[in-house]
């Protein structure tokens, strides 16, 4: 079984070394040595969010949280591409399980999108209460996929806003694809920008981004469909069946994943 993951909290890693002690504190330290009741001579892991990834054992539990030993220090690369999902807000919690499998299945960045036909409205006190429940899901969702990288939770855009960023994207070499039932493009069909090999660490902005764009349950309207593609985005159809919000997403990624050559 592959090792826990518990995130760095107050700091980077970049400075750790194998053989050095870790004190992993805070609510990660609790949920490891109570919550969980790691002893010692068990392995874990702890991800600072940006690549690093320390591979260690349990010396002991203290009242001040986990000591543990590095064995190993791993850099993993930033990714040659960035996918990121573009998911629009709906009702219930259909877009934080949608943002939850998306983590899990390897999206790198998450834009929440007032779309026209969004029930659900973000203003206010609750569009911050309703942004940091997306940040925690995806933290979650980054300890459950045992992933060093946790993706970014951006400020909800407008469609507006959204066509901006598409015809930014699409101009620095960049793909936007709006999924759509009627579209007669396949997803397979779709190109997509080049992968860009990095080193570990790398400046995320240096990669092409590859967007997702995921309707609400009411769907994209034709007016938002024309103003994304006016912008330089491509309707694509997912496949043969019409998927919830809350699905669309998770499956577009990791059919996106696998044409990228993420799960060779």
């Amino acid at each position: 079984m592959s090792a826990p993951v518990f995130l760095a909290e107050g700091g980077g890693l970049a400075d750790v070394a194998p053989g050095d002690a870790y004190l992993l504190d805070g609510t990660e330290g609790r949920h490891a040595g109570v919550v969980q009741r790691r002893g010692p001579g068990e392995r874990l892991d702890v991800v600072d969010g940006a690549g690093v990834r320390l591979r260690c054992v349990v010396e002991q539990v203290t009242g001040d949280g986990v000591q543990l030993r590095v064995a190993e220090v791993v850099r993993e690369p930033a990714p040659g591409v960035v996918l990121t999902l573009v998911q629009a807000l709906a009702k219930g919690d259909r877009d934080e399980l949608a943002v939850e499998a998306a983590v899990e299945v390897g999206v790198d960045a998450v834009v929440p999108w007032q779309a026209e036909r969004s029930i659900v409205v973000w203003r206010g006190p609750r569009a911050a209460k309703s942004h940091a429940r997306w940040v925690a899901t995806v933290r979650a969702a980054v300890k459950q996929a045992r992933r060093a990288w946790v993706p970014p939770v951006a400020e909800p855009v407008t469609t507006k806003q959204l066509a901006v960023r598409t015809r930014d994207v699409v101009a620095a070499g960049g793909a936007v694809v709006v999924l759509h039932e009627e579209a007669q493009t396949p997803l397979g069909a779709v190109v997509l920008p080049g992968v860009v090999d990095r080193d570990a660490g790398g400046d995320a902005g240096a990669a092409p981004e590859l967007l997702v764009v995921v309707g609400p349950e009411g769907g994209i309207s034709d007016a938002e469909l024309a103003l994304l593609i006016d912008a330089g985005a491509v309707a694509a159809r997912l496949g043969p069946h019409v998927l919830r919000t809350s699905t669309a997403g998770p499956v577009a990624v990791a059919l996106l994943s696998e044409r990228l050559g993420r799960w060779a």
